[in-house]
């Protein structure tokens, strides 16, 4: 399995926080979580496949400043395994984002949590189909921990609730993100040996030029951006947040502890958008949030443990 080297030191904090995979993780999962709580408040108001592809053109623009020297120095090691570039970029960025956008124009934010914790399963499926590799049985604790974690917090602890969700078109298109998006976290560990901006600025911007034709189709169907205070406000923090930040987190994440024991970290998306809810909506917290969040913590701890997969 080829690793990705370590980026060069930086200073402070800058350098503990690089080789911190926990935090790294965990504040991927807070941005995501508010991605997805923002992308289904904007529903309808801004187009999802304009969203996406003006996501990934400013997380371009953003980090070609600090990536374009390693992205010449690495150019001959990116060209040389392109095609598993443009996999990554398609499926971590292009089919995955527009997919997840355009679901929530359609789904519930409870049938998109219920289904976002299904997460670590398909990375878990994928990495055992194309490279053997098998869950540990305390990888599987954990997520079975944390997925019943999840569960009790999006059923307000009442599984008869999980008898009554309906799901329709909004949740296979999630569903399929998150198939895709697994198929990403799985290929990561076989990436080729760049530094780390070299990589997510080649992927960026490979990912929104293969989002660009569906957003020029978008435009011409009428489905146009709206440009006001709502629009530039969500055009921000994904651009900073859910893209720029998180995928570097996750990225290196995935480098330090592997795609298996970094999956349990989806089953805090659930967890920190319930969290939003109650500090920005005011919803009431619960004894089954506290449950729920302990379920969770318990079974990313268990699932994060230093021994390795099987194989």
């Amino acid at each position: 399995m080829m690793i990705p080297a370590s980026p060069p030191s930086a200073p402070g904090p800058a350098r503990r926080l690089n080789n911190q995979p926990y935090l790294l993780l965990s504040l991927t999962a807070l941005f995501w979580a508010g991605n997805i709580v923002l992308a289904r408040y904007v529903a309808g108001h801004v187009p999802p496949m304009t969203l996406s592809c003006v996501r990934w053109i400013g997380a371009f623009l953003m980090l070609l400043p600090f990536a374009w020297r390693h992205l010449l120095r690495d150019w001959p090691a990116l060209r040389a395994r392109l095609p598993l570039l443009v996999l990554l970029s398609a499926t971590g960025f292009a089919i995955n984002n527009a997919l997840s956008y355009w679901a929530l124009q359609y789904t519930q934010a409870l049938n998109a949590l219920l289904i976002q914790s299904s997460g670590p399963l398909f990375v878990a499926v994928w990495s055992l189909l194309l490279f053997g590799v098998r869950l540990t049985w305390a990888q599987l604790a954990g997520i079975t921990t944390s997925l019943a974690g999840v569960l009790t917090i999006i059923l307000h602890g009442d599984l008869g609730a999980l008898a009554s969700i309906q799901f329709n078109k909004g949740d296979v298109m999630f569903a399929g993100a998150l198939l895709a998006f697994g198929l990403y976290s799985a290929l990561m560990p076989r990436r080729p040996k760049t530094h780390q901006l070299s990589l997510i600025a080649f992927t960026t911007g490979c990912g929104a030029l293969l989002l660009l034709p569906f957003s020029i189709w978008e435009f011409s169907t009428g489905y146009t951006l709206k440009f006001d205070l709502l629009t530039a406000a969500t055009l921000i923090y994904v651009v900073i947040f859910p893209s720029t930040l998180a995928y570097l987190f996750f990225n290196r994440g995935i480098a330090l502890i592997g795609p298996n024991r970094a999956a349990p970290f989806f089953h805090l998306v659930p967890v920190f958008g319930s969290a939003m809810a109650i500090l920005l909506l005011g919803e009431q917290p619960r004894l089954f949030h506290l449950v729920g969040y302990l379920l969770v913590l318990a079974g990313v701890v268990i699932a994060s443990r230093q021994a390795s997969a099987a194989v």
